[in-house]
């Protein structure tokens, strides 16, 4: 049961948005490009890393909100293939955050029943980053409700990548070089295996590209760009998505019953 009290305060803006929405229309899996960190701080004459250390508290807050709202799945974009090229500090800064975040917030973790899962070439990070992430899918393993994935040293080309050498393993092993790989098939071995795609895109700071997140994942999934930077990101920002979302007309390629009849009669006419 939603608990609307958690979610926002009476005779709020947060309040007003979320009578709007439809809960028994939410999206079942939402995934969140994180961008604007460093015009954020820029903005305000601070170091880049500043501006990730304030995404922090966006993070927080939309996890948490997501689970209240109880979704199935939320999936943040932390750091990409190609965020290695940024300066080492900031890398680094970026990791011990990463690593801060997990060991402050597991007891939120465990106390909203969310489970954490970490998508990417995890074998690429630190080892002592790749302990604490670890660690946190461990502890929060048997929660059973929103699933939490964070994108960390990811990219949808390297996921691709990744999936045909595990599927060519696979075949070898099983000696089945005639076998036919349909899209079931590849998508049980993606990172995201028996996961729903997103059916949600949001990306922060109004830039209008997917930045090599979730490529095959995304093909149906409706995409709401927002403005605001990501640390300035707050649950009114999500709730203005869900929206956004549920006034959209998914139709996956196909036509509204209603439309259809206009081409029946169009035949009709040529007879």
């Amino acid at each position: 049961m939603i608990d609307f009290r958690k979610l926002a305060e009476p005779g709020t803006l947060e309040e007003t948005l979320l009578e709007k929405i439809d809960l028994k229309r939410l999206p079942r899996h939402i995934a969140v490009i994180m961008d604007g960190n460093g015009r954020w701080a820029k903005s305000r004459n601070l170091p880049r890393v500043e501006g990730h250390r304030a995404g922090i508290a966006s993070v927080k807050e939309v996890v948490e909100t997501a689970a209240r709202l109880e979704l199935r799945v939320i999936t943040l974009y932390a750091f990409s293939v190609e965020n290695w090229k940024r300066p080492r500090y900031e890398v680094a800064t970026l990791m011990m955050l990463l690593k801060e975040y997990l060991r402050k917030e597991l007891a939120t973790l465990m106390e909203n029943n969310i489970r954490f899962v970490p998508i990417g070439r995890i074998e690429g990070l630190d080892p002592s980053v790749q302990r604490e992430l670890r660690y946190a899918q461990e502890q929060t393993a048997s929660n059973t409700g929103l699933l939490f994935q964070i994108a960390l040293n990811y990219g949808g080309r390297a996921e691709i990548v990744d999936t045909v050498n595990r599927v060519m393993a696979l075949l070898r092993e099983r000696e089945m070089a005639d076998a036919v790989i349909d899209e079931q098939f590849f998508s049980d071995h993606l990172y995201t295996a028996n996961i729903d795609d997103p059916d949600l895109l949001i990306r922060t700071s109004g830039e209008l590209r997917v930045s090599n997140f979730l490529l095959w994942q995304i093909a149906y999934a409706e995409i709401h760009v927002n403005k605001v930077l990501w640390p300035d990101f707050r649950r009114r920002h999500l709730f203005e998505a869900i929206i956004d979302f549920q006034a959209r007309d998914r139709r996956y390629g196909a036509v509204d019953e209603s439309d259809a009849g206009m081409f029946i009669e169009a035949d009709g006419n040529r007879a």
